[in-house]
């Protein structure tokens, strides 16, 4: 069953005293429940911008967007975000940043506590509940920035490059953490990432998107069981697939 539909959407930036930018064109996309989906494709292409249209931060010029068949009219704490900067607050421990959400919902102190200490958990970093984000490293953050999302029990979990800034062996560990953390919570998850390695390590359907204006070029399955072993030629090979088509897309415009 889908959660999350993308019908004809089009996106177009205007900007004053230059040509418009068509950032996305007809994007027609199904994402099902516990899914996890990864968008690819080269810088410029679109992936953020379509991730935020679903997060209900950029609207569509034109088209279709639905959670749950619903239309996505603006930000909601059904859909939770994660970026590539940890955007935690700095003067708010470890625990309080994660009940920020239930607190914002009118949750009581101590039920949003029990929230928080359950996510604490999943994310392995109970040991540093009263840490501040500065005493923590790169990956411990956005672990806290994951665990922050999930507490307000969101249907999907959009996630903009969030290993980015990391260095590979932590984006590697992060990337193995993900994984355990969706297999226990069964979110949606809809992943963008310029790293094709990454994205065959972690999802069910990887989505290639053209260079601008951004099209979908292909929705690949990724019928490789997990854990994936990034040393096994089947990988290889669906990785070396996947550059291929982004390269062919990139040659035909």
């Amino acid at each position: 069953m889908s959660i999350v539909s993308v019908t004809h959407l089009d996106k177009v930036f205007e900007r004053e005293g230059l040509a418009p930018t068509v950032a996305l064109a007809d994007i027609n996309l199904e994402i099902e429940e516990k899914e996890f989906i990864c968008l690819v494709g080269p810088s410029g292409c679109g992936k953020t911008t379509l991730l935020r249209i679903i997060a209900g931060l950029e609207k569509p010029t034109s088209g279709d967007v639905r959670l749950d068949d619903m239309p996505i009219a603006g930000p909601d704490p059904q859909r939770g975000m994660v970026f590539q900067e940890y955007s935690l607050f700095p003067w708010k421990s470890v625990i309080d940043n994660i009940a920020f959400g239930p607190e914002m919902k009118g949750i009581s102190r101590q039920e949003r506590r029990e929230i928080a200490e359950e996510y604490l958990d999943i994310v392995n970093l109970e040991q540093f509940r009263d840490a501040y984000p500065h005493e923590l490293s790169g990956g411990m953050r956005q672990r806290v920035a994951i665990a922050r999302a999930l507490a307000n029990n969101p249907r999907v979990l959009l996630m903009d490059e969030p290993f980015g800034a990391l260095d590979a062996q932590t984006r590697n560990v992060m990337q193995k953490e993900l994984l355990e953390i969706w297999e226990e919570t069964k979110k949606t998850v809809v992943f963008v990432t310029h790293s094709v390695d990454e994205a065959v390590y972690l999802a069910d359907r990887i989505v290639v998107l053209s260079p601008r204006p951004g099209k979908i070029e292909e929705v690949i399955d990724v019928n490789l069981p997990r854990p994936r072993d990034r040393t096994e030629p089947v990988f290889a090979d669906l990785r070396k697939y996947i550059l291929k088509r982004m390269e062919e897309g990139a040659t035909v415009r």
